[in-house]
């Protein structure tokens, strides 16, 4: 008895058993032995097809008995015909870029790839059908159909959990990712997207909400614990080779108004008695447009000698999550307050730029960014009042960071900054770049190098324990330039440290050394930098 006779005597006792409300079927597989319940005829005639749909071309209904209140049947499945010649139509071929006519040695994985192919094209209720054809040379002989359904592309996003974010945030996503194609790679792309976000974390990964005219992904949200505090101590030796400390806070206060906002305050000391106060605020999305505001206050102050007052207004658009392009305004002013002080002398400066900016979050929370990039340009007047003297001058600025995972626990961290003043007249001492210390030059002071232009290197290998903490080794590399001494040392610095997780956040502890290369390391110069980075 073939499966089409079976088929057509199921329906017959389909209809003998229609009204019998406990009858049952009850299928059992003569090679396996196993059992198989099904309540009525059409559920058991759905389950011998689909032995056919699984290569099982030559099933076999061996017998049917009935009873009073059920149906028993022996079935052969036979051989699994898995190798097969399979035979596509023209369109199909062509869309799948396969050939008309082939031998596969795998039917299920074929179809399960085919399958995978369509869902990343959209269709995500596609079926693939099998139909056997015969054999040839105990071949079987299948022609593959597939049953498209609608292609599915992203309708929009719902919020759930932690709703109150930025409505111009939802916008960016449903800008980016909306009329996109509901696939793997863009479901992966908007989980990739907010995992490491700095103000959001996802409770679980998207889930999405099929209709028959939409597709809406959904974001379970939580407000991530974005306040930073970070605390560095440093211990070494002045210029006068007096042990000294010196330190720095960073106050990080962030989302507060549930608007992406940050207000950052910055204070630091170094050993040669100056000391830098920064106020910067940041609203990312002024009026729910995708156009930010940003304002930054930077005070320095060089014991009595002389202080720098530097304020810079700046708007910015965002390109996506990801990228910022902005224009700004300089307004400075430094005094001395030494008149003794010949160094410098008092200037005003004004002028304007632009700045781009590229942030991409690191997935591992033992570090900060996996790739981070800063570029400014602009072009300032300064007018030396006492002179009666003004200026022309251009200033621009580089940074640009990489986390680089080797393989396992091994990591590399590569980063490079420079900065260039140029001027068409002689430069100050207190209108100088000043550079070097925790956040560059390692083996030197903070704030202890000064010059008109400057780049370092930083080549750092890590190694980490899980994403509790990591080892580290550095070696750096750098040069500037300073026409007032007319000066063009090549510097070094090498070191290592550790930074590990404690319950109050991340705690860092760095040694490191650094000279010029015409002098010899003193180890009186080495410096210790202790911090802790918290979460609040």
């Amino acid at each position: 008895m073939d499966i089409k006779s079976a088929i057509f005597l199921l329906f017959v006792f389909f209809s003998s058993f229609l009204f019998a409300q406990e009858a049952n079927f009850i299928l059992t597989d003569v090679q396996t032995k196993k059992e198989f319940a099904k309540p009525d005829s059409l559920s058991a005639a759905k389950f011998l097809d689909s032995l056919v749909e699984n290569n099982y071309y030559f099933t076999k209904v061996l017998s049917v008995e009935t009873s009073e209140n059920s149906t028993k049947i022996l079935f052969d499945k036979g051989k699994n015909y898995n190798e097969a010649e399979v035979k596509l139509s023209d369109s199909l071929a062509k869309a799948l870029k396969l050939k008309p006519v082939f031998v596969t040695k795998n039917l299920d994985s074929l179809k399960k790839n085919i399958n995978e192919k369509l869902v990343d094209q959209g269709f995500t209720f596609s079926r693939v059908k099998s139909k056997y054809l015969g054999r040839e040379n105990e071949i079987p002989k299948v022609e593959i159909s597939v049953n498209y359904g609608k292609q599915r592309i992203i309708n929009g996003f719902v919020m759930k959990g932690y709703e109150k974010v930025p409505k111009r945030f939802v916008k960016n996503l449903e800008k980016e990712y909306g009329g996109k194609k509901y696939d793997r790679k863009n479901v992966d792309a908007i989980h990739q997207s907010l995992q490491n976000h700095l103000f959001v974390a996802l409770e679980k990964p998207p889930q999405t909400l099929f209709t028959k005219d939409s597709t809406k992904i959904f974001l379970f949200l939580q407000k991530k614990k974005a306040n930073t505090f970070d605390g560095v101590i440093g211990f070494g030796n002045d210029e006068e080779e007096k042990f000294t400390f010196n330190g720095t806070l960073n106050v990080n206060f962030r989302n507060m108004f549930n608007g992406f906002e940050d207000i950052n305050l910055y204070w630091q000391r170094n050993p040669d008695k100056g000391q830098t106060f920064n106020l910067q605020t940041d609203i990312p999305y002024v009026l729910k447009s995708n156009v930010g505001l940003n304002l930054n206050l930077n005070i320095y102050r060089q014991d009595s000698t002389y202080a720098n007052v530097k304020f810079q207004p700046a708007i910015y658009y965002h390109l996506n999550n990801r990228q910022k392009i902005g224009v700004r305004g300089t307004f400075e002013n430094s005094v001395i307050l030494d008149s003794l002080y010949t160094q410098g002398k008092d200037y005003s400066r004004k002028g304007f730029g632009v700045w781009y900016e590229f942030v991409q979050p690191s997935e591992n929370p033992l570090m900060l960014y996996r790739t981070r990039f800063r570029a400014e340009t602009d072009l300032l007047s300064t007018n030396y009042s006492q002179e009666n003297i003004k200026a022309k001058q251009t200033y621009f600025y580089a940074f640009a960071e990489h986390n680089l995972q080797l393989s396992g626990s091994h990591w590399l961290n590569f980063k490079g900054e420079s900065a260039l003043l140029n001027s068409d007249n002689s430069f100050t001492t207190n209108e100088l770049l000043k550079f070097g210390g925790w956040n560059s030059m390692r083996g030197f002071n903070e704030n202890s190098l000064y010059a008109d232009f400057y780049y370092y290197g930083n080549a750092e290998y890590r190694y980490l324990i899980g994403e509790q903490a990591f080892f580290d080794v550095f070696l750096q590399y750098g040069q500037f330039n300073n026409k007032i001494v007319n000066a063009k040392p090549k510097l070094y610095s090498f070191g290592f440290g550790f930074n590990f997780f404690l319950p109050i956040g991340l705690m860092t502890f760095q040694i490191s050394n650094g000279s010029e290369f015409s002098n010899q390391i003193k180890f009186a110069d080495t410096k210790i930098h202790w911090g802790i980075l918290s979460r609040f």
